[in-house]
């Protein structure tokens, strides 16, 4: 009996474990449900075996998607984007038709994200390979069963609905077309455009204020033309920069030819973003450590050019950094000890 009851309570104990760890995951809740209508005769095309609403059943709706990983875990389903086909309407991004034979795909409601990935690529991996597709529609998780959804259920809020150019890539049997466990992820749209070789800086050359990194000899740092795209919350490294003279940051700032005090909150945005001055004086929005702060753009980061006299001596900027004067560090509440290097978003103000 006694080792009866030590069974039975290892058995609760990893179930409590799966359930704490389940709940611990479960980050995306149902945001509430419809009832399903009937649809009316004609309605609902079942191209592609596609689900149509069922008169009295509920079903759930999100307003919400799994965080978004480098294998973001998904469930790949089929969808046709061409008029006439199961998809509905034309594709929620440019108000058009695609041809199913294009790596197109919509998504859940939470990962389409108000339309900040629209015509953004996303690379879907399964079966052993991957393919590159671009987001043109919604998968709408929050609504359903309505003329507007072809009186088909609200999209789960995990799912990447592919067009069948997507399953031919990914190697699948057109028998097995249907439902596919997969990992997405952002594709990658900005690759380096060259290296340059590293060299030594002249004596008393490179300014290692803000504990600036300087080029090494015979090392090779990738080199950008572009930067990821900017959408309302840009993922972005937040540095250290000073604007002020002698500082460094180098000679005058490339908007104005002028110098700038470290406590106007002021930055220089890698060349991508830098967008050949278009950004010039215009204010950006950072979001960073549970704070906001509007900062002006005033300089480049070059990420195209560095390790010469030009750029005192110090590597390339990477394609995604925001580099900020003390002020902007302060705003966002930022311990001075740790200031340096932080994860951020920002979005144009």
């Amino acid at each position: 009996m006694k080792n009866l009851r030590k069974g039975a309570i290892l058995v609760l104990l990893v179930i409590l474990a799966t359930q704490s760890l389940e709940a611990r995951l479960q980050s995306c809740k149902p945001s509430g449900k419809i009832r399903g209508k009937k649809p009316p005769p004609g309605q609902c095309n079942q191209e592609n075996d596609s689900d149509c609403c069922q008169s009295g059943k509920f079903y759930t709706t999100y307003k919400c998607s799994p965080p978004v990983s480098g294998h973001t875990k998904a469930v790949l389903t089929i969808n046709s984007f061409e008029k006439g086909g199961d998809g509905g309407g034309p594709s929620e991004c440019d108000n058009n038709y695609h041809s199913d034979d294009t790596p197109v795909v919509a998504l859940s409601t939470g990962w389409y994200s108000g339309g900040s990935r629209c015509l953004n690529n996303v690379t879907i991996s399964a079966n052993g390979r991957s393919v590159t597709a671009m987001v043109v529609d919604e998968c709408d998780s929050t609504m359903g069963c309505d003329d507007d959804h072809d009186y088909q259920p609200p999209c789960p809020n995990n799912i990447v609905d592919a067009s069948k150019a997507v399953w031919k890539a990914l190697g699948v049997p057109e028998g097995d077309w249907g439902d596919l466990d997969i990992t997405w992820s952002d594709a990658q749209s900005c690759k380096p455009s060259g290296k340059i070789k590293g060299k030594k800086p002249p004596k008393d050359q490179c300014n290692k204020s803000n504990d600036s990194e300087c080029c090494e000899e015979g090392k090779y740092y990738d080199i950008y033309k572009c930067s990821p795209k900017v959408s309302s919350r840009t993922k972005a490294v937040l540095t250290l920069n000073g604007f002020e003279k002698g500082k460094d940051g180098g000679g005058p700032s490339e908007c104005d030819n002028q110098y700038h005090s470290d406590d106007t909150p002021i930055v220089a945005l890698s060349t991508g973003w830098f967008n050949k001055m278009n950004r010039c004086f215009k204010n950006i929005t950072i979001y960073g450590n549970g704070n906001s702060v509007s900062a002006m753009v005033v300089d480049e980061c070059d990420s195209k050019m560095g390790c010469d006299k030009e750029h005192d001596y110090q590597p390339p900027c990477d394609n995604n950094i925001v580099d900020a004067s003390r002020a902007v560090w302060e705003a966002l509440g930022v311990p001075e000890k740790d200031r340096g290097l932080m994860d951020i978003y920002w979005s144009d103000a």
